[in-house]
């Protein structure tokens, strides 16, 4: 081999090695460059992913909003037309049934109308508890108040059956006295104390019994003897034998009397 062809050997050997380093430059220029390109990806397919799921969720709500118009317009209707008799409307409540049944709890409507209606079940069953409260009561005050003056009137009667006696002998013992008699001290005694006791009487209702001349009463007279006299009507008292008296109604003791014919 000649010198040139030496020469041009060694030429040829340092092109390609200038050849390869400018081709590993080039390559290591180049990388960085397809790191960035990856990374890019990476971030941008998360993002195409997190949309599938939004349009998922549009479409869904697309399906279900003609669903929830049908309804809303079914219970409109049903809520809006005439009752036909007694008969309860049956398309509302059979919505109201299916949204119930869906899980999601009863209707506000719905619900206000079964607590309005055990509110007023409940007001009726205390008004009716307290009219009849109310009524026992009433009743059992008036019957109170009758036993109350029964028993009042029982008592009286009870001290006037003793006390009458006493008030007979008072009136008997002025009845002796002569005419002539009355204005001795005793005599004038014996009559005001006979006036007080028939005032203090007269004051807590007893009352004598009208006898002599009276038509004959049985509830009030008690007849022991019968006379005939032609000056007096048939079943006349002719005669009172011992005064009857009378306390607010109720005889406390009848009067003893003649009667006539």
């Amino acid at each position: 081999m000649s010198d040139k062809d030496r020469i041009r050997s060694a030429e040829d050997l340092t092109d390609g090695e200038e050849l390869k380093e400018e081709a590993l430059q080039a390559e290591e220029a180049e990388a960085p460059q397809a790191e960035e390109a990856e990374a890019l990806q990476a971030e941008d397919a998360p993002a195409e992913n997190a949309e599938v799921p939004q349009a998922e969720d549009t479409q869904a709500e697309k399906a279900e909003a003609p669903q929830a118009e049908d309804a809303q317009a079914e219970k409109a209707e049903a809520e809006t037309a005439p009752e036909s008799g007694d008969a309860p409307s049956e398309t509302a409540e059979d919505i109201e049934a299916e949204t119930e049944e869906g899980g999601k709890g009863m209707l506000p409507g719905r619900r206000l109308k079964k607590e309005l209606a055990k509110k007023e079940e409940e007001l009726a069953s205390l008004t009716d508890r307290y009219m009849r409260t109310l009524a026992e009561y009433e009743n059992f005050r008036k019957r109170t108040e009758k036993e109350k003056s029964d028993l009042y009137s029982y008592a009286v009667k009870d001290v006037m059956t003793k006390i009458l006696p006493v008030l007979d002998n008072l009136e008997r013992g002025m009845a002796a006295i002569p005419e002539e008699g009355r204005d001795d001290p005793v005599a004038e005694g014996m009559d005001k104390i006979l006036k007080q006791f028939v005032k203090a009487l007269d004051d807590i209702g007893v009352k004598p019994i009208e006898a002599e001349g009276q038509s004959f009463d049985p509830n009030l007279h008690n007849a022991v003897m019968h006379v005939e006299d032609e000056s007096l009507g048939e079943n006349v008292v002719a005669e009172e034998l011992l005064k009857g008296y009378t306390y607010r109604d109720t005889v406390v003791r009848h009067a003893m009397v003649k009667v006539a014919n």
